[in-house]
């Protein structure tokens, strides 16, 4: 995931996305734990792409915080 598509997105679908991202890393998590996860790879990209997320959705938040 690139960080203009992050950028583009709301606030309300920031949050939605960094949700459903926290309960597929949880679910990749315990895959690894339990020696069934195929694709090591993933986890990586996925908790760098949460932290884009995290990071544009803090940006969003102060910003409107001080416009306000």
């Amino acid at each position: 995931m690139k960080v203009t598509e992050v950028r583009d997105l709301t606030i309300d679908e920031l949050q939605q996305r960094a949700k459903d991202m926290d309960d597929q890393l949880f679910r990749l998590r315990i895959q690894k734990s339990m020696g069934q996860l195929e694709a090591a790879y993933k986890l990586k990209g996925l908790r760098r792409d949460l932290a884009r997320v995290r990071t544009v959705l803090r940006e969003k938040e102060t910003a409107q915080a001080a416009g306000r």
